[in-house]
């Protein structure tokens, strides 16, 4: 936050931010926020990209470009494997129950 010097004659201070014109006063200390601030848009960037890891057709912050839909695919074929093995042993598991059934009825 810099301040311009209007009339130093008369300590007459003007604000660029705020458009405000006022009289320099010596009890009255005034800091930069620039830093600060620099350091809330980095802030800012990373919390956006935290919500942004959510939706999966929404680039990340340090991915590469391009990679936009890698979240949504790698979704896909990570379920579908899942849902695979899992009807597999179900599927086992039927068969294994169904012989079982079929042994103790007296079949075979």
């Amino acid at each position: 936050m810099s301040m311009i010097r209007v009339a130093p004659e008369v300590h007459l201070v003007l604000d660029p931010m705020t458009s405000l014109l006022a009289q320099e006063r010596d009890d009255i200390i005034s800091y930069s926020m620039d830093p600060v601030m620099a350091q809330v848009d980095e802030l800012d960037k990373i919390a956006d990209d935290l919500v942004n890891s959510l939706s999966p057709s929404e680039p990340l912050l340090a991915s590469f470009p391009g990679r936009e839909d890698t979240s949504r695919k790698a979704g896909f074929y990570g379920n579908a494997f899942y849902g695979i093995v899992i009807g597999l042993v179900f599927s086992g598991l039927l068969t294994v129950a169904l012989y079982v059934v079929t042994l103790m009825s007296g079949g075979m």
